[in-house]
């Protein structure tokens, strides 16, 4: 079974269209679901589902309190599909649902996660460039080089989605998390079509947010198991050079001369404090790392307390 998960916003003009859309190019397809995901909507997005729920029983809507962002309304639906592959788009009609079977395709090669890479782009070059750079600067720092990093049109496997952690607005960064769990993932050209309906809601500080974010996921792909690693390596470092430079200092004292008014004192006493510092952190995120893994095993399978509605 294929669940194809939509999030949307005030896309009252597009919910039924693109159904017809996906009736049409899953059709042959033994069975297939999809999920809205209402993010926070306040247009007439909320009647328009409910008319399409009452008449289409493949149709399942999940209904957030408030507007949670574009990662949160995907991981409300990852945790209510029912099929074995899931397929995520954009509900603004930009992402040809006809895409989908060659996805699916590429996806039984042996891949766990296919991911769409716009090969011509219908969005103004303000978007453009900035996207390839931001593309570049993923691959680079991640190891994941893809065209298209996030691009709505994608198809993994259940088992993926669910792995996924997606908060905040990591949803940009689906395949670098994925590979990060050991899976298999690949991209692939796919057609996309200029916005005939609604406007785009990402500004320019969806870059800056998307720096922020791009640290977040590097740090968490090295060192989310291991956060000893990185702040007690920084701690060893910087504790040793201030060592260093106290027992250079103390050499010199015993020799008779004064080092009290010595900047390289303070400079020392400095790099050990934070050294010092650095070692404790990564001790309490070791701690917190491990509450966090009992936690979860504690709450999976717990709806997400976003959720208000469901209709299933």
């Amino acid at each position: 079974m294929i669940s194809v998960v939509v999030p949307v916003r005030d896309e009252e003009l597009t919910v039924e269209p693109l159904y017809e859309e996906l009736a049409s190019a899953l059709g042959e397809q033994d069975e297939w679901e999809v999920v809205y995901v209402d993010d926070g909507s306040r247009d007439g997005t909320r009647a328009a589902l409910a008319r399409l729920h009452e008449s289409a029983t493949n149709v399942r809507v999940v209904r957030l309190r408030r507007n949670a962002g574009k990662a949160a309304a995907l991981d409300a639906g990852f945790r209510v599909v029912e099929g074995d592959v899931v397929v995520t788009m954009d509900g603004d009609l930009q992402d040809d649902p006809s895409e989908i079977p060659r996805l699916l395709a590429k996806l039984d090669e042996g891949y766990d996660l296919v991911s769409g890479w716009k090969t011509r782009r219908n969005d103004p070059w303000s978007r453009r460039a900035p996207s390839r750079v931001f593309n570049g600067v993923t691959g680079l720092l991640s190891g994941v080089h893809l065209h298209d990093m996030n691009c709505g049109l994608k198809a993994l496997r259940v088992e993926v989605a669910r792995d996924l952690d997606l908060y905040g607005e990591l949803h940009r960064f689906v395949p670098v998390l994925a590979n990060d769990l050991g899976y298999r993932v690949t991209e692939m050209g796919v057609n996309h079509r200029p916005r005939e309906h609604g406007r785009s809601r990402y500004g320019l500080d969806r870059y800056t947010r998307g720096f922020l974010d791009l640290l977040t996921v590097s740090f968490m792909s090295r060192y989310r198991h291991r956060p000893l690693h990185l702040f007690g390596g920084l701690g060893l470092a910087l504790g040793t050079i201030g060592a260093a430079i106290l027992v250079y200092l103390t050499i010199v004292k015993l020799t008779g001369e004064p080092i009290g008014r010595r900047p390289l004192l303070l400079l020392g006493v400095l790099l050990v404090v934070v050294g010092i510092q650095f070692l404790s952190l990564g001790l309490l995120s070791e701690l917190v790392t491990s509450q966090h893994r009992e936690r979860m095993r504690a709450l999976e399978n717990r709806p997400s307390g976003l959720v208000d509605e469901i209709l299933r």
